[in-house]
């Protein structure tokens, strides 16, 4: 078809702030996991489906499935809503004092 532009697995964005590989980010309404490093406002590819090992905050407890928001004040995970962008469900069980969430990031702009 001669208006398809490319899969939307991996995109290409500017860096909302410095990332590292692997770091979560926000752009919008889009969120993704940045695949290299990237300064501020540089370009970068995000992953935006699959599972990942993000930072979460370490309170936070859950079955697998459980809703997951980006708190984009603090870059992390967490289960609390508030005025936080759901990006996904946790993939595998998470306890409290566990800094990393397992997630399953659907690519769904919400």
């Amino acid at each position: 078809m001669k208006n398809f532009v490319q899969t939307a697995a991996v995109l290409g964005v500017l860096a909302p702030s410095a990332l590292a590989s692997g770091d979560g980010c926000l752009v919008g309404a889009i969120f993704g996991v940045a695949t290299t490093a990237a300064a501020n406002g540089a370009p970068v590819e995000i992953s935006r489906e699959g599972v990942f090992d993000i930072t979460m905050l370490s309170t936070d407890t859950g079955a697998a499935g459980v809703k997951v928001y980006w708190d984009n004040t603090n870059k992390r995970l967490t289960t609390t809503v508030g005025s936080n962008t759901l990006v996904g469900a946790l993939a595998a069980a998470k306890a409290n004092g566990e800094t990393i969430g397992r997630v399953l990031l659907d690519g769904v702009i919400r």
